[in-house]
C-alpha cells in the first residue's frame, strides 16, 4: 500500500490554498479542520472557497492518517447493487450520513449481490459477487464475478483493480493485519434468487495492494461457500481462520435443493509476519463446533480485534435474539447475552462490529405523526440500532432516520466498517 505523505511534505501544498482560518497559519488551521468528523466534510465545503479546496484535497486524508485520533469509526451500507445504488457512510457518534459515489456502471451486468466490501487504510474495496450477465447464456442464471473495485478517499473516486484469479461470491475475506494484503477463500456462484443452486469452490487467493496482483495459495480442504474469515494472532505468527459455510447440496424429494452446512472451521498459518510466503502450506481442521441436532447452521458472525489479548479476537454470533461467544479452547459457542428488543418475526437484521462494540441493526416502522407526514417523501422509515459492549456487558440503543428510499433488506444488503 502506498505510504502516506508526511506532514512536513504537506506544508507547501497547504500554502497553495488561500487562508483557511483568519489569524492562524494554514498548517495549524489545516490540522484543526482535519479533526472535524468525516461525515460533516461534504457540508463544510460550501463554507468558502478555501474550505472547498481543502476538504476536496488529499491533504485532508493524509493529515487524518498522520493523527489517528482524528479518524472516524463509520459504518458503510450497500443497500443493493452498488452499480445502481450509491453506498452510504453512517457516523454513529454524530448521527450523520455521508453518501459515496456509485461504482462505475457496466451496461452488460446487473443484480450484483453476495459481494464483499472491506476497508484497508484510506481505501474501500468491493470484491467479487454474483450477478447476471447479458452476454452469457442462459441470461436468467447468475454467474460469479472476479471483478474488484476500490474507492480512493484521496481522490474521492472509484477505480478498478486487478480481477481475482477465480470468480466467486459468498466467500471468506479478511485483511492481513498491519499489511497491505487481503485474503479470500472459498465461495461460488450462489445468488439470492436461486437458493442452493450454483457452484462451490475451494480456491484461496491473496491480493497485494502495492503490486495490484492476486496470488494463488493452497486451497481449502473441501468446497466451502457462505463462510467467514478472520485472523488470529499477531507478530510473526498469524492464522487465517475460515469458519462455517456450506458445501454440497442435497435435494428433498429429489426436487428442492438444500444446503449442507458445515459445523467445523479450517485454519491456515502464515509463517512470516507480512504474509508474503506461500500461506503456510497445509490447512489444519478444527473439529465440530456443536453437536448433531444442536443447531443447523451458524448465525451471523462478526469479529472484534483485541490487540491486548495476545492477538486473540472476540468472535461473536447472533442467532435470533441470542448472542454467543466462540471459545477457542473448548471449540464451543457459549451464550453471551440476549438482545433487549427482539426484531419482528421474519424481519432481517444487520450485525456488525464497530470500535469494540456489536451493532444489531433492524428496520423500524414508526407510526408517529411525523412519520405519517413524511410518507409522501417515500422514506424508508428508521433504523434501530441496539449496541452491546462485550467488555462492560451493557446495552445501549439509538434510532436514526433511514436515508434509503425503501426499507433495507439486511439479508441481501452488505455492510462493513471503515476508519477514515
Amino acid at each position: 500500500m502506498n505510504s502516506l505523505p508526511q506532514f512536513c511534505s504537506l506544508s507547501s501544498s497547504i500554502d497553495d490554498i488561500s487562508t483557511l482560518i483568519p489569524g492562524l497559519p494554514n498548517d495549524v488551521a489545516a490540522l484543526l479542520l482535519s479533526f472535524l468528523p468525516y461525515s460533516h466534510h461534504a457540508r463544510l465545503k460550501s463554507t468558502c472557497k478555501s474550505w472547498r479546496l481543502f476538504f476536496s484535497s488529499n491533504i485532508l486524508i493524509s493529515l487524518r492518517f498522520t493523527h489517528p485520533n482524528s479518524l472516524s469509526h463509520l459504518l458503510c451500507f450497500f443497500p443493493q447493487d452498488p452499480l445502481i445504488a450509491s453506498p452510504i457512510l453512517f457516523d454513529p457518534l454524530n448521527l450523520s450520513w455521508c453518501p459515496l459515489p456509485p461504482m462505475p456502471c457496466n451496461p452488460h451486468v446487473y443484480g450484483l449481490c453476495n459481494f464483499t466490501p472491506i476497508s484497508l487504510g484510506p481505501h474501500l474495496y468491493v470484491i467479487g459477487g454474483s450477478l447476471f450477465d447479458t452476454r452469457s447464456y442462459p441470461i436468467d442464471r447468475p454467474s460469479s464475478s472476479s471483478s474488484a473495485f476500490r474507492y480512493d478517499f484521496y481522490a474521492s473516486l472509484w477505480e478498478p483493480i486487478s480481477p481475482m484469479l477465480s470468480p466467486r461470491g459468498s466467500f471468506a475475506c479478511a485483511a492481513v493485519p498491519g499489511s497491505g494484503q487481503i485474503l479470500v477463500a472459498g465461495g461460488g456462484s450462489r445468488h439470492t434468487m436461486f437458493a442452493a443452486a450454483g457452484s462451490r469452490m475451494s480456491s484461496v487467493e491473496r491480493y497485494d495492494v502495492e503490486r495490484d496482483e492476486w496470488v494463488a495459495l493452497d486451497g481449502l480442504p473441501r468446497f466451502r461457500a457462505g463462510c467467514v474469515g478472520f485472523f488470529v494472532g499477531n507478530g510473526e505468527k498469524r492464522e487465517f481462520w475460515v469458519m462455517g459455510g456450506y458445501g454440497e447440496s442435497r435435494t428433498i424429494s429429489g426436487v428442492f435443493p438444500v444446503d449442507e452446512y458445515y459445523r467445523d472451521a479450517v485454519v491456515l498459518e502464515l509463517r512470516n509476519g507480512n504474509g508474503n510466503g506461500n500461506g503456510g502450506g497445509r490447512w489444519r481442521q478444527i473439529g465440530d463446533m456443536w453437536e448433531e441436532g444442536e443447531r443447523r447452521r451458524l448465525g451471523k458472525i462478526v469479529v472484534i480485534e483485541d490487540h491486548h489479548n495476545h492477538g486473540q479476537p472476540g468472535i461473536f454470533m447472533l442467532d435470533g435474539d441470542e448472542f454467543f461467544r466462540y471459545e477457542m479452547t473448548s471449540n464451543r459457542w457459549v451464550e453471551e447475552a440476549r438482545v433487549p428488543r427482539k426484531t419482528p418475526f421474519n424481519s432481517s437484521y444487520g450485525f456488525v462490529a464497530l470500535n469494540g462494540e456489536l451493532y444489531v441493526i433492524s428496520f423500524l416502522k414508526t407510526e408517529s405523526a411525523e412519520a405519517r407526514r413524511l410518507r409522501h417523501h417515500k422514506k424508508g422509515g428508521s433504523l434501530y440500532m441496539q449496541i452491546y459492549d462485550p467488555v462492560k456487558k451493557t446495552w445501549r440503543s439509538l434510532i436514526t432516520r433511514s436515508p434509503f428510499q425503501h426499507p433495507m433488506d439486511f439479508d441481501t444488503a452488505a455492510m462493513c466498517t471503515i476508519r477514515i
